[in-house]
């Protein structure tokens, strides 16, 4: 008894430094930034006088944060089902046993290697609409020299797709990771569920629609959730590529949270648009961590 008291004395000690930390930086400063966004804190100084919800009325009512979340639901669909999609497709390839599949599962996952930052510079070269002066550039001189000159866009530098030209290189990115999950998800399915709907003479479509697709449900649902996060509080792909673009029209939040705290030192504001993202991001990933804790406690 003596012994089991003193392990777990000793237990306690050696993650109360990690458990303290997490309470201060974590969640003590979510609670200073929400009590933050009650405040009048509008200038370089600090004012902590208590105005309600004043902010989050005040931020929803604004023009450009309405853009910003349309902007995060258009990036956000586009980039979810470009991720689901081409990465099942290459998972899917890769799980034919095709010769060099080493290869081709290194080459699809190099893009999640690097950076968001990096991406963007690599992307903004590649969908430079080029200028009158300079003639195509990057994609647009690609189809100028085979001859699909009619399907060249302005890209991020247009009002209407900008925010489509920033989930392409997202997509690029992540796509690699979606295809990864699915392979695993893939190669967990017995074998002998396939040969037995073939034996019955199931097509390999009907394979892929009431078995492959629905036992690969929870890999789906498990991709949603972190490319949705991803996608909610996407900032530094946006700064290294578009910026808010023109008209906002690749704005997003985590943006606007920046320039409207450490430019325009709104620190109020800010910090409301730091809770609405905190909630943003919780409303997807709570629901998905109670599931996942009563399905243990199920099993």
């Amino acid at each position: 008894m003596r012994r089991w008291s003193w392990e777990r004395v000793v237990s306690i000690l050696l993650i109360s430094p990690a458990v303290i930390a997490i309470a201060i930086f974590v969640y003590g400063f979510i609670g200073w930034t929400a009590y933050t966004s009650l405040t009048k804190w509008d200038k370089l100084l600090p004012d902590f006088t208590l105005v309600g919800l004043s902010n989050y009325r005040k931020l929803f009512a604004h023009q450009r944060f309405q853009i910003d979340l349309r902007n995060t639901v258009v990036f956000t669909v586009l980039f979810l089902i470009s991720c689901l999609i081409i990465g099942f497709v290459l998972a899917f390839l890769l799980d034919q046993r095709v010769r060099g599949e080493g290869i081709f599962r290194s080459i699809y996952l190099f893009p999640m290697s690097i950076s968001f930052i990096v991406t963007g510079v690599v992307w903004r070269w590649l969908l430079n609409p080029g200028s009158d002066e300079l003639g195509s550039t990057g994609i647009n001189a690609l189809f100028d020299m085979v001859g699909l000159g009619f399907l060249k866009t302005g890209w991020y530098t247009d009002p209407k797709i900008g925010i489509m030209a920033v989930a392409i290189a997202a997509t690029w990115q992540m796509s690699g990771y979606t295809m990864a999950m699915y392979l695993a998800g893939l190669r967990a399915i017995p074998e002998d569920l396939r040969e037995a709907a073939r034996v019955d003479g199931a097509s390999e479509v009907q394979i892929v629609r009431h078995i492959i697709l629905p036992l690969l449900q929870p890999i789906t649902l498990s991709a949603v959730i972190v490319l949705g996060h991803i996608s909610l509080k996407i900032y530094d792909l946006i700064v290294s590529m578009t910026g808010p673009g023109i008209g906002f029209a690749t704005d997003v939040p985590a943006y606007f949270m920046w320039d409207t705290t450490f430019r325009g030192n709104h620190f109020a504001r800010g910090a409301a648009i730091a809770i609405i993202l905190l909630v943003m991001v919780a409303v997807l990933i709570v629901p998905y961590l109670a599931w996942s804790i009563r399905t243990e406690a199920e099993l």
